[in-house]
């Protein structure tokens, strides 16, 4: 029996029975499994696959829609990857394609590597903002006088309004999936009052902190001293560059460089929400 042409394999949903067939695609082009990060993504989000016919995931994405179910106000499109052997052969153009058609006239946003940002500009999609990953042992130093605990049930109303106002839009099938999927939540507090909130989630050999939403550099500052204080790993968070005085606190502290992302948007000119107040997404996989 002929292989079939790539062009006529099917696009199809994926679901959380795909877990390991997309790690495995992550670790065919040389990323992290990411298992607990696909987890999240395929349970929050719309998971998009094409199969390959000897056997596996050719291509896959992740998408995941935010405000109301039935006309979201935004999508944020993560983890466009294509097998190596299949890679140069239109599969990741045909998967936004794809994207693209069945969000119709709903917003969509992407974090790019500067391999993937040609093609999404092909598409469409314009540079409206950059991200910076920074990596290591965060080393303490002072005190600080921003009061930050532990995240319980009780918080939990709060840490959403906080969250919506700031993001500009509903994200309660993410926000709630954090206390189950990260190893810490912690909030930031003022006369009784949540000021802040920030996650840190395992993903292989380090804890990122995400997402991290602050009143001020100085909140965010305590929320992510808090978290590394109760941690051995290193931290990874990926910061919004307009954030500078953080970055460059956080690299004071013994955080690196790695990488700079594109945020990237196609039908609106900027994010909605509050971006002073946002300083690193829950994953660039899902803004």
């Amino acid at each position: 029996m002929p292989t079939p042409s790539l062009d006529a394999l099917p696009i199809r949903s994926l679901t959380l029975r795909d877990l390991t067939a997309c790690a495995d695609l992550s670790e065919d082009r040389g990323w992290s499994r990411e298992e607990r990060k696909w987890g999240l993504l395929l349970a929050a989000g719309r998971g998009h696959g094409i199969d390959a016919p000897d056997g596996g995931l050719a291509a896959a994405c992740v998408v995941t829609e935010y405000g109301p179910r039935e006309q979201p106000s935004l999508a944020a499109v993560g983890m466009v990857l294509v097998a190596e052997r299949h890679s140069r052969q239109g599969l990741g153009r045909r998967l936004m394609r794809h994207v693209l058609e069945e969000a119709g006239t709903t917003p969509l946003t992407l974090h790019a590597t500067p391999l993937g940002r040609p093609l999404y500009e092909e598409l469409g999609f314009k540079v409206t903002g950059q991200a910076e990953m920074v990596r290591g042992h965060f080393v303490p130093s002072g005190r600080t006088d921003v009061l930050t605990r532990t995240a319980t049930a009780d918080d939990l109303p709060a840490i959403l309004r906080l969250d919506a106002e700031v993001f500009g839009m509903d994200r309660t099938h993410i926000v709630t999936r954090l206390p189950a999927f990260a190893d810490q939540l912690r909030v930031a507090e003022k006369d009784g009052r949540i000021i802040g909130y920030a996650a840190a989630w395992p993903n292989m050999h380090t804890h990122v902190v995400g997402p991290l939403i602050a009143r001020d550099t100085a909140t965010a500052q305590a929320l992510i001293a808090s978290l590394a204080a109760h941690t051995n790993r290193p931290l990874r968070t990926d910061i919004d560059v307009r954030h500078g005085a953080l970055l460059d606190w956080v690299k004071e502290h013994g955080l690196s460089p790695v990488a700079f992302n594109a945020v990237m948007t196609h039908g609106i000119t900027e994010l909605p929400g509050d971006w002073s107040r946002r300083f690193a997404p829950v994953t660039v996989a899902a803004a």
